[in-house]
């Protein structure tokens, strides 16, 4: 990828103001970084600032939510979109979790101050506090109807909630730490978790159960994805004939982005080892992107691209900033990446430049998620942002 650029975080409203000044700068990898500024002649009758770059930068082009800048000497090139809403009354310490209902209507939220919370989409109004969790609330996703909650704690409980009345319908207990991710099975009776005490497990909602330890890695799991399976990739037999309570497993593989530095991928009915790739620094998250390929983070700011059907070496390696890679979502033909400086990007196929979500000031974005046309952030800040891609 060409060379990052980097925005004052609150450039919209600083290019709004007559002869307003926002710095802007370019990293290109093992050179010196080059820096500049963006400053607004004035208004135009549109509304849209007219804007001038410094030297070695040009404004491609503004709306009232976008720029479009590029750094010519070095080929690169970004889009930078600034929210649309931001809401500051949800929580009031940092959110390390969000995720948006199938729907659109509904979001669920946790933060470090220990709460759990669902709110309106639309406006961040809130709708029901989600309490049971003793310590920390890691993860917390809707199941695929958005009308049920999935969370995992640092009391290593597992607990599903109902989104209509905030009543905890199940709890699941079984792993010895915390509980650092999730993921889904189909439409739901099953679901997979990954514990700081080195297994991920497979549950039974109905019967609130544990179905099985699907990986015992003697380290950290951080994050887990669960996706179906190429028809090429040999999955394994299970040595078992599998509970008719599993469902849905079949033909899936789970991912486990692990603490150790290693990537794993197992068969999810037949618990037998795809692939361990070894990746530079601990492995914080990771996400499907097709039947074979995948995407998976590392703590030193590497994005890897790998394909289960040839995984000893990655298909590419993007490294933006050595800022941990905290979350990694399949979006449209690309991906969304945040990480712990603060940058969000979308990278996509048909776009020879990423768009940066912008926003967050150095502080953490620890997770993204989306509806349609809109990306929502959460940030160690305390904020949940709101994005329209509408507005590019």
């Amino acid at each position: 990828m060409a060379a990052p650029l980097r925005i004052q975080s609150d450039w919209a409203q600083t290019l709004r103001k007559d002869e307003g000044e926002a710095w802007l700068s370019c990293h290109p990898s093992g050179k010196p970084s080059l820096y500049g500024s963006l400053t607004c002649q004035g208004i135009g009758l549109d509304g849209i600032p007219e804007v001038s770059a410094s030297e070695g930068f040009i404004v491609n082009e503004i709306n009232k939510k976008s720029i479009h800048v590029s750094c010519p000497k070095e080929n690169a090139s970004s889009k930078f979109l600034a929210p649309y809403t931001t809401f500051s009354r949800v929580h009031t310490k940092s959110i390390t979790c969000l995720d948006i209902s199938s729907g659109g209507g509904l979001g669920v939220s946790s933060s470090s101050d220990g709460s759990m919370k669902i709110w309106q989409a639309s406006n961040g109004e809130l709708r029901r506090v989600l309490e049971g969790h003793v310590f920390d609330v890691n993860c917390c996703r809707f199941f695929p109807s958005g009308l049920v909650v999935l969370s995992g704690g640092m009391d290593a409980q597992l607990k599903i909630w109902s989104a209509e009345d905030a009543s905890c319908v199940v709890t699941f207990k079984g792993h010895r730490g915390g509980i650092l991710d999730t993921a889904i099975v189909d439409r739901g009776r099953n679901v997979v978790s990954g514990s700081r005490d080195g297994t991920a497990r497979l549950w039974d909602c109905g019967r609130s159960a544990c179905l099985g330890v699907i990986a015992d890695c003697g380290s950290s799991i951080n994050g887990v994805a669960v996706g179906a399976a190429d028809n090429s990739i040999n999955l394994g037999s299970p040595e078992q004939i599998p509970s008719e309570r599993e469902v849905g497993t079949e033909a899936k593989m789970l991912l486990v982005a692990r603490e150790d530095k290693k990537l794993q991928c197992l068969g999810l009915q037949s618990r037998q080892p795809v692939f361990l790739f070894i990746g530079s620094d601990a492995f914080n998250c990771c996400t499907f992107l097709s039947g074979f390929l995948l995407l998976a983070g590392t703590q030193d700011g590497n994005i890897y691209q790998l394909d289960v059907r040839s995984p000893r070496a990655p298909v590419q390696v993007i490294h933006r900033s050595g800022a941990p890679v905290l979350s990694l979502l399949n979006f449209r033909d690309g991906f969304i990446a945040s990480q712990g400086d603060g940058s969000c990007f979308i990278v996509q196929q048909d776009l020879d430049y990423a768009i940066e979500l912008s926003g967050a000031d150095c502080d953490p974005v620890y997770k993204v998620a989306t509806w349609e046309k809109q990306i929502y952030t959460c940030c160690r800040d305390g904020l949940l942002r709101r994005y329209q891609l509408s507005d590019l």
